[in-house]
This record gives structure tokens, sequence and C-alpha cells, in this order.
């Protein structure tokens, strides 16, 4: 079992067991499966070697002896081998320019890991580690400054091993080093605030074990495919407020409607808002949805389906992580989910059809963030925009495995940039199409039925 650490509340259904959280656990719709946002003021389930290590009063795990040599904490399973880590980082001191603060994945000892380092020089740099010796797999420098928080992220599959700086690929390299083991935050002759830590089983299902004959494998294993078509609801509920979750809502496949008017006029109520660390799974939203699912912070949203999209879908107000994973959305006039915050969307095993966009990074919020998108695994039909981003804000989208079905001429448009403004500002479209920088996609990612 592998631990969340999440309170496992729904706000309007039964307690959820620990056995059956195991079972969803393990389902083909499994995503995320380790949190700790250090809320709770402790740092239980992690193991600790050296340093000076306390969870501060505003829910920041910080290593404050910047003259220790290593201080790492450790979480997670051993036999975990295909995943990706994630956490918020912030160097606050560097005692020289090779000291780091960084996030490690498939830990399997204290000095044997790879890890993904912020260094004093100003680089990010990805290293495979076994004791003293560090093997640079590849670096970037990004002027990294003390006191900013940086969005490091680490996935491993097979033997290729990427790391990602505030959703930004940095660095990508093969290694035989670790087949399997733990997360681990780390840092060395410097300090730092850690938060935000999820771990993903980046396509479906818990990390395995590796088998004990047989070495890891070099490609990712298959993914669960975007639904062929929609589901029935197994019941309908009408709802007059809006549902608050936190923790764990599962509505097993029951439609939920009643709220707005159906339109797309702005300020609707939604129909579930989710708290810090939210999971919704299994609800069909009918009409009329208002403003569909509103994420105070990282949330999880899996196998949910909108038969007829409101003002949107789902929209991205807080927190650094987002995840999409199964489900679908048609009718959307518009867009289907907006990212107002900061951070990452990631959207997977998903279905869209009749929309404007699938999802737009805000190009005229009231705070302008850099955001990115990841797309992988996606079924497109009558949809004019995969995505919208903005370049000048540094805004990314990447495309993986993209089927776009019933467009002989090819109209739909992949990846779409704008120039965001100022809240009371239009944004502007300057362009389109792959660039190797900010639209980031092949020919092979893309297929057309």
């Amino acid at each position: 079992m592998h631990r969340r650490r999440r309170p496992l509340v729904l706000a309007v259904c039964a307690g959820v067991t620990v056995a059956a959280l195991a079972a969803t656990m393990t389902s083909a719709f499994a995503a995320t499966i380790f949190t700790d946002t250090f809320s709770d003021g402790d740092t239980s389930g992690w193991s600790k070697s050296g340093g000076t290590w306390a969870v501060d009063g505003a829910g920041v795990l910080q290593q404050s002896n910047a003259g220790s040599e290593l201080a790492r904490q450790f979480a997670g399973d051993t036999g975990w081998t295909n995943y990706s880590v994630q956490a918020r980082v912030r160097p606050a001191s560097f005692g020289s320019s090779s000291a780091l603060v960084g996030l490690a994945a498939r830990s399997t000892s204290s000095t044997r890991m790879y890890r993904l380092a912020l260094l004093g020089s100003g680089r990010a740099e990805l290293q495979a580690v076994n004791g003293s010796s560090v093997t640079a797999l590849g670096s970037a420098s990004l002027g990294v400054t003390t006191g900013t928080w940086y969005t490091l992220r680490v996935e491993v599959s097979g033997s290729t091993i990427r790391g990602y700086v505030n959703g930004t690929q940095i660095a990508s390299g093969s290694s035989s080093l670790a087949a399997a083991g733990r997360i681990g935050l780390v840092t060395a002759y410097a300090s730092g605030g850690f938060d935000d830590v999820v771990v993903d089983s980046s396509g479906g299902g818990t990390p395995t074990t590796p088998p004990a004959t047989t070495a890891a494998p070099t490609t990712p294993p298959p993914t669960t495919p975007p639904p062929s078509g929609w589901p029935t609801p197994t019941s309908s509920q009408k709802v007059d407020a809006t549902i608050p979750v936190s923790g764990t809502f599962d509505g097993g496949l029951r439609r939920y409607y009643g709220i707005g008017d159906g339109g797309q006029s702005e300020s609707q109520d939604p129909m579930f808002e989710l708290a810090a660390g939210a999971t919704l799974r299994n609800v069909i939203i009918g009409a009329p949805a208002g403003d569909g699912v509103h994420c105070e912070g990282n949330c999880t949203l899996v196998n949910v389906w909108w038969e007829d999209v409101g003002e949107d879908a789902a929209t991205f107000r807080g927190g650094t992580t987002y995840t999409v994973d199964g489900g679908g959305a048609r009718s959307a006039s518009d867009k289907v989910f907006q990212h107002n915050g900061a951070g990452t969307v990631y959207i997977r095993n998903f279905r869209v059809e009749n929309a404007g966009k699938l999802y737009r990074a805000c190009g005229n919020c009231s705070t302008s963030y850099q955001r990115h998108v990841v797309i992988d695994n996606v079924v497109v039909r009558d949809t004019d925009t995969i995505a919208g981003i903005n370049t000048n804000w540094g805004d990314t989208a990447r495309f993986s495995r993209v089927t776009i079905v019933g467009d002989p001429d090819r109209e739909t448009s992949i990846c779409v940039k704008y120039k965001g403004v100022p809240k009371g500002s239009e944004p502007t479209k300057i362009g389109e199409g792959a660039d190797g920088i900010n639209c980031l996609y092949t020919p092979s990612d893309i297929t057309y039925q």
C-alpha cells in the first residue's frame, strides 16, 4: 500500500476504506500514487539521512543546515520502477558553486540515485549518483537564484531518465544505475525548502517491482487507451449548490447536473470545488454544469466526463500540478480546460469532441504565470484547437500520441501561440505550430484517422 498523505474524506459520500482505496490504486485509471504538502506539520512517512529538517509554519519542509555535506529525506517504495516525481523546491543558500538543492528518483540507498539538482553555479543538472561518483546526464544554465521557487520533475522509465524545471525538459539521458527505488529530497552544502511532492505512475497502475530474472524495460509500459465511447450514467442527481471535495470523491459514474444556465456566461458557480490535493473520479457532469470543476490547488481528475460543457469543464486555479487521467468532454463552444494558476496540467487518456479548445493557458489573468501543459494519448474530434499558450510568458505545450479523427483537410490547430496581456486586455494570436521551444511535437506525435 503506497502512502498518500492526503485526508481521504468525501464531502457528500460515505467514507472510503483502505481496502477500497488500494483497489482503485491498481485500476486502469490509477495516476497519482503519493502526495505530501506537509500541511500536517510533520514528516511522517519520510526517513531522514543527515541535515536539520523541520516543517515551518507555512507548511514547507525546510533543511536549514547549510553546512551538511549530504542531507536527505526519503519516501515511497523501494520497488517503484517507472514513475515521475515532482516537487516545488526553493534554494535558500548555497555554500559554493557545486552546492545543490534537488529532487531524487530511484534511490536504492542514501548515496545511489538519480538526482535533478539546482546548483550554486546557477545551473540545473540531471545526475546519476553512485557514492562519490556523479555522472551528469545533461544540464542547462537557468540562472538559479536563492529565494525562488522552482518546480522540479524527474521521470524514470526503463533506462531513460528525464529532468524538467518549471515544466521544461532540461536534460535526458540513458542509465542502468538503478532499476527501482524511492524518491528523495536532497541538499549538499546548501539549505532550502520543499513542498507539494507528487509521485505519478505515468500511465496507469502502481509502479511495479522489476522481475527477478529480467532487466528493467527500456521503453515505457503500454498505457490505458482513451475510452472509445461515452459511459452510461448509473443514476442522476440534481445539484443545487457547489459540492466541496477534500480527499477523494468517487461518484460511481453517477450524473450530476443542475448548476447555472448551461451557457458561457462568466462567474457561474462550479459543480465541484476541489480543495488542494483532492481527487475527483468516476463522475459524469451533465447539463447544466455551471463552471464545471474548480481546482483550488493540486488536483487529480480520474475518469470524469462532461456531457455538455458550460462555461468551462475545469479551471485550474491554484497549486502547481494538475492531472486529468481518462474521461472526456464534448460540446464546449469555447474551451474545455482553463489554466489560471501556475504549474503544469497533465492531460492523458482523454477524448474531446466538438470543442473550441481542449486547453488554454490564461492570457489575461490578474497574475501572469509561466504555465505548461503535457498532452498524451488523447483523441480529438471536431475541435478547433488542441492547446493555446502564451509564448511571451514562457508557456510550453508538449504533445504525444494525439489522434485527430475526421479531419481530412487537417484544419485542427495543434498548438496556437498568443501574446499574453494584462487583465482587462485581450491576448493576440501570434502564430501556431511546432517550434521546438514552446510548441513541442513532431509529425509522428500526431495521427490522423
